[in-house]
């Protein structure tokens, strides 16, 4: 009798065993990216580790919301963001758990590392992109607008098109024109450009672009993969467009192009957290590093990582301004306050 108890117990913990493994080959990630290209991203994860994504994806606010609403309850186990001020603002509210990872850390630069209170940092970035100017080369002095501050000036009068000034993007940009030129000066620029606007911002970078390309915009601001993306699309339309266009570095010769990162994070009750930090250790693979550049045309963060992307190549050399994600995520309050106050929707 008390064999075939031993026997049963046993059972039942193989049982146990069984189902916590089974459990542990699952990961639930939930991210702002909504790239389609991403797909091969986390099928490639899968493959390697055996590891299923179930994936819940919506925009930040919608991610916020509910990560707020589960609290502890929460069965998220990596968040993805893809701008600093959402980053930042994930920090801000304790959505990450720290890590401490020898992959992330040797690969991934300290600069593209979160809060690190001796415990690991709360979040790495994975991959980059700059906010670039596009103007139309039929109607545009590339001079006149090489830099952000010159969008402002009066000679580019009704000629400025960009999206929302309260989308992340653009509060980004405005988070680091603060931290280097300070909030009064920041402000006029932000007059400025309302003043200069060739229609009132409407769309999304693209759209952006492809009114330059039109000619219903001199200039615009863009975030490069939008552009990469443009460049080599085959659809005649686009082909046609970006002979109109052209590209310039802002700030290339002064404080150096605003760059953003793609980032995310084990959360901070992740029920799967081996699982977590494999994929975030994946997403520093060169693999990964490679496909965010073929994938999506971003600059790889792990900076042994080549590349080989015509479009990425075509763009040239740059230089990055030196400005911290802490820095800018910190001033994003005090850059949508300007927004309001100068009525830049």
């Amino acid at each position: 009798m008390r064999l075939a108890s031993t026997l049963l117990a046993a059972i039942s913990l193989m049982g146990t065993v069984s189902i916590a493994q089974a459990q542990d080959k699952v990961l639930n990630l939930y991210s702002a990216r909504h790239y389609q290209t991403d797909e091969l991203l986390y099928s490639n994860f899968t493959k390697q580790t055996g590891i299923k994504i179930n994936r819940i994806e919506a925009d930040d606010n919608a991610l916020f919301e509910r990560l707020k609403n589960e609290g502890k309850n929460s069965p998220a186990d990596v968040i993805v963001m893809v701008d600093a001020a959402r980053i930042w603002r994930a920090e801000i509210e304790g959505f990450f758990q720290p890590v401490k990872s020898a992959v992330l850390s040797k690969r991934i630069p300290a600069n593209l590392h979160g809060k690190d209170d001796g415990q690991g940092p709360e979040w790495f970035g994975f991959s980059t992109r700059a906010r670039v100017i596009v103007y139309n080369k039929a109607a545009v002095n590339p001079a006149d607008v090489a830099t952000y501050e010159s969008l402002a000036d009066p000679k580019n009068k009704g000629k400025v098109c960009t999206r929302s000034g309260s989308h992340p993007y653009n509060l980004s940009l405005i988070g680091s024109m603060i931290e280097r030129n300070g909030e009064k000066a920041t402000e006029q620029w932000a007059k400025g450009m309302v003043a200069n606007f060739a229609r009132p911002p409407r769309g999304g970078d693209t759209d952006q672009i492809k009114g330059v390309a039109s000619g219903e915009c001199g200039v615009a601001i863009a975030n490069s993969y939008y552009y990469a993306r443009m460049l080599r699309s085959t659809k005649p339309e686009d082909v046609a467009a970006m002979k109109n266009v052209g590209f310039i570095w802002p700030n290339a010769k002064t404080s150096g192009t605003h760059f953003n990162i793609a980032g995310g994070g084990v959360a901070k009750n992740a029920p799967h957290r081996e699982a977590a930090v494999k994929f975030l250790e994946y997403l520093a693979s060169d693999e990964a590093q490679t496909y965010f550049a073929d994938g999506n045309n971003e600059w790889p963060a792990v900076k042994s990582v080549r590349v080989k992307n015509e479009a990425l190549e075509s763009l040239g050399a740059y230089k990055m301004e030196n400005i911290s994600i802490a820095a800018i995520g910190k001033n994003q309050i005090a850059a949508q306050k300007i927004l309001d106050r100068v009525g830049y929707k």
